[in-house]
């Protein structure tokens, strides 16, 4: 059984940091690039960022550019999404997820494509006060 296990939210001032990890069980997902995404109350969910599935690559949204990085464990078949200099609109419950294509059918630019990505966690949420 394939799962993805977000931790780490919480809540934290504006300007401050947290790390979410994503743990990964029942796939060998280091054959797979990984995204977070995230969702604020009464809107869609959105891409923040994504990782290639030799941690190679990354890509983010031009809103966390700057201030969140990605980076993944594959030994530990984990992802983390660092995220510093929080603002207010960052709330959201981030969630992770793993792309459905391997790293031999995988081609192109990073994906930001929800349809794109085929397991998803149970989200961790994240709330920034100003």
């Amino acid at each position: 059984q394939v799962q993805l296990v977000e931790s780490g939210g919480g809540l934290v001032q504006a300007g401050g940091s947290l790390r979410l990890s994503c743990a990964a069980s029942g796939r060998t997902f280091s054959n797979y690039g990984m995204g977070w995404f995230r969702q604020a109350p009464g809107k869609e969910r959105e891409f923040v960022a994504a990782i290639s599935w030799s941690g190679g690559s990354t890509r983010y949204v031009d809103s966390v550019k700057g201030r969140f990085t990605m980076s993944r464990d594959r030994a530990k078949n984990t992802v983390y999404l660092h995220m510093n200099s929080l603002k207010h609109e960052d709330t959201a419950v981030y969630y992770c997820a793993s792309d459905r294509l391997s790293a031999a059918q995988a081609m192109g630019p990073l994906a930001s494509g929800r349809e794109r990505y085929e397991y998803w966690g149970q989200g961790t949420q994240v709330t920034v006060s100003s």
